[in-house]
């Protein structure tokens, strides 16, 4: 019988609640689109709605994404180790939990408006798909990228009850960046998708890695730069695109000679990344 403090330790893992960059590299983006959408900042029950949501939502497909690899995880070397490999949660537990978090998640989204509640079905059909893309495509960053970035569309969908050309130009850029810093996190696990048959886009990119994920850096620059452009703004946004180029270098130093702790470490960079295009948009809106 497993106890109380050690099912509630299975539970923070396989929502990574220990781990939260994913929640970062989900957050921003969204917080990028409510304050473009909303024309500034975005009203408390709205920006509550939607940080809670990205938790839920990114905290359920963490749990779908463990369940749909429980026979693989053990044969990975930075996988061996999660809850339904060493038992904390059971597969059983892992569906409940999963179902739970959905319904938090759609309780949240009945308080907005009826356009993003058919938009949050997408949301949901990307989640639960991106777990089973590693087996029949050797893309499923991008289904992971689109997972990541309809967020975004509902931010736009919920305050202007349509999706402009600036919202797809935003969700094009952040598609293009999930690829870029999802390919590097994929480069940590190659040798071991390679042998178990998984597929990724590290894995289709092969030896030219590296210039594909900085060919996809620098139309994610050119797509936001577009977005400022349509918008108007001015030197702070711009400024923060400069040293989001900065941050793209120093990745590209890290993953240079591919190594599974440097790769790591470039992918957990686009935190910063997130977070500065963030800092221009919000001081456009001041």
């Amino acid at each position: 019988m497993i106890s109380v403090s050690k099912k509630w330790e299975g539970i923070k893992q396989i929502t990574r609640m220990d781990k939260p960059i994913g929640t970062y590299l989900l957050l921003w983006p969204t917080y990028w689109a409510l304050w473009i959408a909303a024309d500034g900042f975005p009203s408390l029950h709205i920006l509550l709605v939607f940080t809670l949501g990205v938790f839920m939502m990114r905290s359920a497909g963490c749990v779908i994404n463990d369940y749909v690899d429980r026979h693989v995880d053990g044969q990975v070397k930075r996988t061996q180790k999660r809850p339904l490999i060493s038992g904390l949660i059971t597969s059983k537990e892992a569906i409940v939990l999963f179902v739970f978090l959905l319904t938090v998640s759609f309780a949240l989204v009945l308080t907005l408006s009826w356009f993003t509640i058919q938009l949050s079905f997408i949301a949901v059909a990307l989640a639960i798909s991106y777990p089973f893309m590693k087996r029949y495509t050797h893309l499923p960053q991008v289904v992971l990228g689109a997972a990541f970035s309809w967020g975004m569309i509902m931010a736009f969908g919920e305050f202007m009850g349509e999706v402009p050309l600036v919202a797809w130009f935003l969700f094009s850029a952040n598609v293009l960046w999930t690829v870029a810093y999802d390919t590097m996190y994929a480069m940590v696990d190659r040798d071991d998708d390679l042998r178990i048959g998984v597929k990724s886009t590290a894995i289709l990119f092969g030896q030219h890695d590296k210039r594909i994920i900085g060919f996809l850096q620098l139309m994610t620059l050119a797509l936001l730069l577009v977005v400022g452009e349509l918008l108007t703004f001015g030197w702070p946004y711009q400024l923060c695109l400069v040293i989001s180029a900065g941050f793209f270098c120093y990745q590209q130093i890290l993953i240079v000679d591919r190594q599974r702790d440097k790769c790591f470490q470039a992918f957990l960079n686009n935190h910063f990344v997130g977070l500065i295009i963030f800092v221009g948009v919000f001081i456009e809106y001041l």
